[in-house]
């Protein structure tokens, strides 16, 4: 996949200030979008879109294929005439910035959005009905596996809530619903329509919303980059209503689950906890699963990022239940045979492979054979140790790159830019300073530097100048914030994903400056889709 010199923002759409409690697909995306255009971008890059569970982390969803509800933005549905004004109204403690308090979101507007729903189904027009009935129509290979599942989901954790326990895993359901039956969940469809019918509606709101920003943002020159996990949830419509694609005992728990090994960030590994694929019986199937989500991406989305794409060569396969993944081993993944299979069906294919970590030769050719850009993160460049009497020849440096990848300066897992800066060693951060000053400077001068702020721009030019095809920036690094602005602490809990920003912050003056540095480096390039 060639692509041509472009860059953009790393930015999801929670982060918006000016919506009740959380970012939305409303007004702020619209402002987004303007501002990028006006500072010469044509990228803008964001985080999975489906609904988000426990953690409220993207990156562990309910489904694979939907939409997170609490991204509908409540006032589009009301000027269309497809909620009620009065019952969309946030109560007090629900506020238009500062960070995402995803329980109290949670707690009202999931509720408005199932009165919005019951409403459109009374009221809508008989030009939206036909809307509707086509999206489902259109969507019925996922809509209806994950509306049933959700259904089904809320009644069992609801009463797991009443006995005060943290939510029920579907294969504590009752077994015929647990193995998805289909006699046992037609007769629970039959029994819950209206429930059901507002799990659809809700997710056709989603596709409306985004589907409308997308084109907004595609009229204005800028292509969305989306991004998907390699692995899915196990508490998910994926796996439930897919159970013979996944190494599962037969009463759903699994076999062996996902991780990485130990490694120079932890001496036990990562324990992930996801089902792994069986890729045989992925095989035998001619990767049918996995073509439907990449087309389901490629609706959405106009590149998709896939995390952890060392996986399709080899996965780490950890017993479950074990306490860490020091046991686990390496298996083979599908390698070329689902790639090809995936451009077979659905001609080139717009993947970034997430290429961090350690990687082998055998993982650089299968991203190299399909010709997938890799990633380069700029904070991984600066290790003091690595800057011998050789030179400088990390391969994160921007020196070291070929054109065929992405370069960001960090991403939702690091630090912010600045908040790296802050933390990093005095004898790494002189070598930042000085790579991208170009001149000889002291510990003390460098984190002077470091302190104003003008390093981190400094750095921000040194991506956007680099030889990689596409640079993607975190919004963090563009308004120069430490790390409150931090997104995401791997491995924790309770504080992730909250962020968000004043829309005030998106000057006039950051975006000629954004303008100005792409004209230079030859990035400013805008591609109008009709």
């Amino acid at each position: 996949m060639k692509n041509i010199r472009s860059s953009g923002i790393l930015l999801h759409p929670t982060s918006f200030s000016g919506t009740p409690g959380i970012g939305t697909f409303g007004a702020p995306s619209y402002k987004f979008v303007d501002w990028l255009s006006s500072a010469g971008q044509t990228l803008w890059q964001i985080l999975p879109l489906g609904p988000t569970g426990y953690g409220d982390s993207p990156y562990a969803s309910f489904s694979t294929f939907a939409g997170n509800p609490l991204l509908i933005d409540l006032e589009m549905l009301a000027e269309k005439g497809w909620a009620q004004k009065d019952e969309i109204v946030p109560p007090e403690y629900v506020k238009n910035s500062g960070a995402v308090d995803f329980g109290a979101v949670v707690y009202w507007k999931m509720p408005a959005l199932q009165k919005a729903a019951a409403h459109f189904q009374k009221n809508c027009s008989a030009q939206d009905r036909v809307r509707y009935e086509a999206f489902k129509n259109d969507n019925s290979a996922w809509l209806d596996n994950f509306a049933n599942f959700m259904s089904i989901k809320s009644k069992y954790d609801a009463e797991a809530e009443k006995q005060k326990t943290s939510g029920v895993w579907f294969k504590f359901w009752p077994k015929p619903l647990a193995s998805c039956d289909p006699s046992a969940v037609s007769k629970w469809n039959s029994e819950h329509v209206e429930e059901i019918e507002r799990i659809k509606t809700i997710q056709f709101f989603f596709a409306d919303q985004w589907s409308a920003l997308k084109k907004y943002a595609n009229s204005k020159g800028v292509k969305i980059i989306g991004d998907i996990p390699i692995f899915v949830a196990p508490d998910s419509a994926d796996v439930w209503a897919n159970q013979r694609l996944f190494q599962l005992q037969k009463d759903g728990t699994p076999i062996c689950v996902a991780g990485v090994p130990p490694d120079y960030f932890s001496a036990t590994g990562q324990l992930w906890g996801n089902p792994l694929f069986d890729w045989d019986a992925m095989a035998a199937e001619n990767y049918d699963w996995w073509v439907k989500r990449i087309r389901r991406c490629q609706e959405l989305t106009d590149f998709v990022r896939i995390d952890h794409f060392r996986g399709f060569e080899a996965y780490w396969s950890v017993p479950y239940g074990a306490e860490n993944a020091i046991g686990g081993k390496w298996i083979a993944g599908p390698r070329h045979a689902l790639f090809s299979e995936i451009k077979k069906r659905l001609g080139e294919i717009p993947i970034i492979a997430e290429d961090l970590g350690v990687i082998t030769d055998e993982v650089r050719a299968l991203r190299d054979d399909f010709e997938f850009p890799g990633m380069k993160v700029l904070q991984f460049a600066f290790d003091a140790g690595e800057a011998g009497a050789e030179g400088m020849t990390n391969a994160f440096l921007p020196h070291m790159y070929g054109s065929n990848c992405v370069v960001y300066t960090g991403t939702h897992d690091n630090d912010t830019m600045q908040g790296w800066l802050e933390n990093a060693p005095d004898s790494s951060v002189r070598l930042a300073a000085e790579y991208a000053f170009g001149k000889e400077l002291s510990e003390a001068e460098a984190r002077k530097l470091c302190d104003s702020g003008e390093l981190c721009a400094a750095l921000v030019r040194c991506a956007l100048a680099s030889t990689a095809d596409m640079a993607v920036i975190p919004i963090q690094d563009i308004l120069g914030v430490s790390n409150e602005g931090r997104m995401n602490t791997p491995s924790t809990v309770g504080a992730n994903w909250t962020w968000r920003f004043e829309m005030s912050e998106l000057t006039e003056e950051r975006a000629e400056n954004l303008a100005f540095l792409g004209r230079i480096y030859g990035r400013n390039i805008k591609i109008v889709n009709s």
